[in-house]
């Protein structure tokens, strides 16, 4: 079969021949019909990402949208060597989700990854509650503008948004946007001000997609802002390209700041399949449409050069 795939660790895939799965116990065959590519699926693919099987050669991508048996289902986790990329793949028949009539194929592939990000987030691991303040930081990306609608939708009272891009937060419809630039002289001091009247308010929980600095100065703010208020701040993802911060113990002993991650591991395979439901039956239903860059399968190695956003989606058929 036609697949994208990754010969050793770090090497970006190329369009080949790769031997199509057999059906094995408690395993069935998907036809793919789309798999979009994230961060997530690259470094998996390359074996650089905590989650990722160190089995080479194999087939790029981490979920898709196929067929199995003629009807449309959405598929995750597949089985090493095999990934979404290809014509065919493997995958655990207790990782597939139907999907609703009202999302095509490529609409749903584009959405599950960046959607379920900040669902299961909200739902599974900060325990959100209808009538909450939620503050998305990096929201101007594909998934934290998706977590601006979906926190509406999931009932927050109020959403405030924080990012690099002043234009940008004020397009994405919240209560209040707060930009910021930590390249600046004091730039971090100065956010963490910009948040004194937010963190008085209270926010009941963070979403953070950037980690770094800004981070930091968001952890401050709950710090010398927040009082008794109890601030569940949620990292998701580390798009600032720092992977540490030095953290102060006084942070954590002096407000009521509660640190979680969301993730592969950290949220269970069972949120995330129910975060993704819930996702699929939100889009479908508002019919809920995103911006896409599609490539045909045998274009993998234009698409893997391509930006994040729009989303690339690969079509197979």
């Amino acid at each position: 079969m036609k697949a994208a795939i990754v010969e050793q660790r770090g090497i970006e895939p190329v369009y080949g021949d790769f031997e199509a799965p057999k059906e094995s116990e408690g395993n069935v065959i998907v036809d793919v019909t789309a798999s979009a590519l994230s961060n997530l699926t690259k470094m998996r693919a390359m074996g650089r990402h905590y989650s990722a099987s160190q089995i080479f050669p194999n087939v790029a991508g981490t979920d898709g949208v196929g067929t199995v048996n003629g009807k449309r289902v959405y598929f995750l986790a597949t089985n090493a060597p095999y990934g979404t990329l290809a014509e065919k793949t493997l995958v655990n028949q207790k990782l597939i989700i139907p999907l609703p009539d009202g999302i095509d194929d490529v609409t749903a592939a584009a959405i599950a990854n960046p959607g379920m990000s900040s669902w299961a987030a909200l739902v599974s691991r900060a325990h959100f509650e209808a009538g909450q303040t939620v503050l998305i930081n990096g929201a101007t990306g594909t998934a934290g503008s998706l977590a601006v609608k979906i926190a509406y939708h999931l009932g927050a009272k109020k959403v405030i948004v924080t990012g690099r891009n002043a234009e940008k937060l004020s397009k994405l419809g919240a209560d209040k946007a707060i930009a910021f630039d930590m390249t600046a002289t004091d730039g971090a001091n100065q956010f963490t001000s910009n948040l004194a009247d937010t963190f008085e308010a209270g926010v009941d929980v963070v979403l953070d997609y950037l980690w770094g600095d800004s981070a930091l100065a968001i952890m401050t703010a709950v710090a010398n802002f927040g009082g008794h208020n109890v601030t569940r701040f949620v990292s998701i993802g580390a798009s600032a390209g720092q992977a540490d911060i030095a953290l102060p113990s006084a942070v954590l002993r002096s407000s009521a700041i509660e640190i979680l991650g969301s993730g592969v591991k950290s949220a269970t395979m069972s949120d995330l399949m129910s975060a993704i439901d819930g996702v699929f039956q939100w889009a479908a239903k508002k019919n809920i449409q995103m911006k896409t860059n599609n490539f045909s399968l045998s274009e993998i190695e234009k698409a893997w050069k391509a930006p994040l956003s729009p989303r690339a989606v690969v079509t197979v058929k």
